[in-house]
């Protein structure tokens, strides 16, 4: 049976992109992302709730990722939900959801450009392709 995983999220990078590399030198850099939902309660009361994704970019994608993106910025990123697990120094059992990028959009107007990596764990040669449409567009631009 065919099955699908695949996030699609637009928010604010909410640390610096910290960028390391696997014992066998492959870069990987995680950054989160902060999405904000706003909503008028039953009172007539508005609300906010912000939730928190953590993105991973493997290869030449984690390299971008690290090289333009900063705290604040606007991004759009793409990809599919990971669960990693592990154990603690302490026996604990550990997990954390993650969201592996495939494609990550900067849609600060200032440096703006499409980054793409298809095979984010498998390949190391990745994909930049620029976007002209992404200089051009807001959030609000978006059909989804």
């Amino acid at each position: 049976m065919p099955s699908l995983n695949k996030v699609t999220l637009i928010g604010n990078v909410g640390n610096e992109p910290e960028m390391r590399f696997t014992p066998n030198g492959k870069p990987v850099t995680s950054f989160s992302v902060a999405t904000n939902w706003v909503y008028t309660s039953p009172e007539g009361e508005r609300h906010q709730e912000t939730e928190w994704f953590n993105i991973v970019a493997w290869n030449r994608l984690a390299e971008q990722c690290n090289q333009f993106l900063a705290k604040g910025k606007l991004v759009y990123a793409e990809g599919r939900i990971h669960t990693r697990n592990w154990e603690g120094q302490d026996g604990q059992p550990h997990s954390r959801m993650e969201v592996v990028a495939n494609r990550v959009i900067f849609l600060d107007k200032k440096a703006s450009s499409t980054m793409t990596d298809e095979k984010a764990e498998d390949s190391m040669t990745d994909e930049k392709t620029e976007d002209p449409a992404a200089t051009e567009m807001e959030p609000e631009d978006l059909p989804f």
